[in-house]
Formats: C-alpha cells, sequence, structure tokens
C-alpha cells in the first residue's frame, strides 16, 4: 500500500512565497518521476514541474524562474518552492509520483491536493 500526502498550502500576499512538501509512504521501492500539478476553478489541471530521480528537472513557462522543485530521495519527498507567487498561481497543488512497488509493478499515485490561494 502507498500513500501520497501534500502539505503547505494556504493564503499568501501576491509577491510573497510558499514551500509545498509531498511525502510518500508505504511499500516503495523506487521513485521515478516526482511532479507538481495544479487546477485553478474552471481549469483543467495543468504540470507545474517535474523532478526525476536522478535529479533532471522541468518546469511550465509559467512558473520558470519562480519555482524550484527539489527532492529528497531517503525521505522519498518532493518539495516546491513558490516565490514571488501571483493571484494567477491561485490553485489547488497535487502532487505526482510515480512509484515502484516493493512487490512489483509501478503506478502514478497522486495525493489528495492542497490549496493556494495568492490574494492580498
Amino acid at each position: 500500500q502507498v500513500q501520497v500526502v501534500e502539505s503547505g498550502g494556504g493564503l499568501v500576499q501576491p509577491g510573497g512565497s510558499l514551500r509545498l512538501s509531498c511525502a510518500a509512504s508505504g511499500s516503495i521501492a523506487t521513485i521515478y518521476l516526482m511532479g507538481w500539478y495544479r487546477q485553478a476553478p474552471g481549469k483543467q489541471r495543468e504540470l507545474v514541474a517535474f523532478i526525476t530521480n536522478l535529479g533532471t528537472t522541468n518546469y511550465a513557462d509559467a512558473v520558470r524562474g519562480r519555482f524550484t522543485i527539489s527532492r529528497d530521495n531517503a525521505k522519498n519527498t518532493v518539495y516546491l518552492q513558490m516565490n514571488s507567487l501571483k493571484p494567477e498561481d491561485t490553485a489547488v497543488y497535487y502532487c505526482k509520483c510515480n512509484i515502484v512497488r516493493q512487490y512489483g509493478g509501478s503506478l502514478d499515485y497522486w495525493g489528495q491536493g492542497t490549496q493556494v490561494t495568492v490574494s492580498s
């Protein structure tokens, strides 16, 4: 059994910062891709950033230069440092992990989401 849990969302003023965390636990052999997605009201879920198990990163154009994704493989945790936040960053942020399970097979696991609201 595998669980993925996000934390760190909240309300912040424009120009502020937040750090999201996502921890995977359970019968995990290894985690390949770890990524952050977001979904604003009335919009489709979109990729924000991802990081591979080797540390290669990729960002959506809308957040490049403001957001930084990182991971701690020993803790099976991925982080998203969000700086210079804008109202258009308001969304529910989801973590997705591509996990190889100890008893075999790999699947994508999603967290439950954490709300980020950027407003004055």
